[in-house]
């Protein structure tokens, strides 16, 4: 990672947020998947980091960042790192994120506008019915149990400040994921920063879900774009999955990295 690194916690509303700053430049606020931590986000945040200020979160209960005594969701953790960036002092900034880290930048998108000049979601949804129905059936089988031994367990038994309270913390995520309502399309639709949807050719997605939330934001446009370029885009990575698809750099940054860089159309 670079060596230009700040860490410390903000604390929002009560939440204690552990944070990473690295780099210099334009900021990006990058977020990462459920039962991860910055670490876990391995080599692309470094390599966004070569031209930008990347501000790295761990969302409540994850990491070290410890959960409060209330459930967990993605709408709270939009209002969260809003918070964060006030008490940093970004007044915008481009949002690239992964899997819970990607719906967290699409609700962010919706109810800040204000905050979000870019955003990259990679891997996620805006309802439960973006996933395989296959995918949900499996949640009810998650416990602290089922998890053991994996690294997931054993990167919060690493971070966080009570690893013991691990076992209530996979039950508020299953929590969160099952009792996910979902937003309204017209949420989606209303969203008014560039969006890049990124998903893997064998994700937990349903690329009919990515093509749906494209359509939603603007994308493939009927004219077959013979008209104006289309605000928002969707890249499907080959040979790519759920679980891999952070680290296929190699795919990742020549899609992501233009796509930041890029003016917004009528204002840069």
């Amino acid at each position: 990672m670079s060596d230009d690194v700040t860490r410390g916690y903000a604390t929002v509303d009560g939440l204690t947020m552990y944070h990473e700053i690295h780099g210099a430049g334009r900021p990006l606020l990058l977020l990462h998947g459920g039962f991860m931590t910055v670490d876990a986000l391995g080599p692309l945040l470094p390599a966004l980091a070569t031209s930008r200020q990347v501000i790295a979160v761990e969302l409540e209960g994850h990491g070290r960042t410890a959960d409060l005594d209330r459930p967990l969701s993605a709408e709270q953790m939009a209002e969260d790192v809003a918070g964060l960036l006030g008490q940093l002092g970004v007044a915008r900034a481009d949002v690239v994120g992964y899997s819970l880290g990607g719906m967290v930048g699409l609700r962010l998108a919706s109810k800040h506008p204000e905050l979000v000049r870019r955003l990259v979601a990679i891997s996620a949804v805006y309802s439960n019915d973006g996933y395989y129905p296959a995918i949900v059936a499996g949640w009810r089988g998650m416990s602290a149990a089922a998890l053991a031994g994996t690294p997931m367990e054993r990167a919060y038994a690493e971070t966080a400040p009570n690893p013991a309270h691990w076992p209530v913390f996979v039950e508020k995520v299953q929590h969160a994921l099952m009792d996910f309502p979902g937003w309204p399309a017209a949420d989606i639709a209303a969203i008014e920063a560039p969006t890049l949807l990124v998903i893997g050719d064998s994700d937990l997605v349903r690329p009919e879900h990515a093509v749906e939330m494209l359509r939603l934001l603007g994308g493939a446009p009927e004219d077959g774009g013979m008209g104006a370029p289309p605000r928002s885009q969707l890249a499907v990575l080959p040979g790519t999955t759920h679980f891999n698809i952070l680290y296929r750099t190699d795919l990742l940054l020549p899609i992501v990295g233009p796509f930041l860089d890029a003016p917004l159309p009528g204002v840069e």
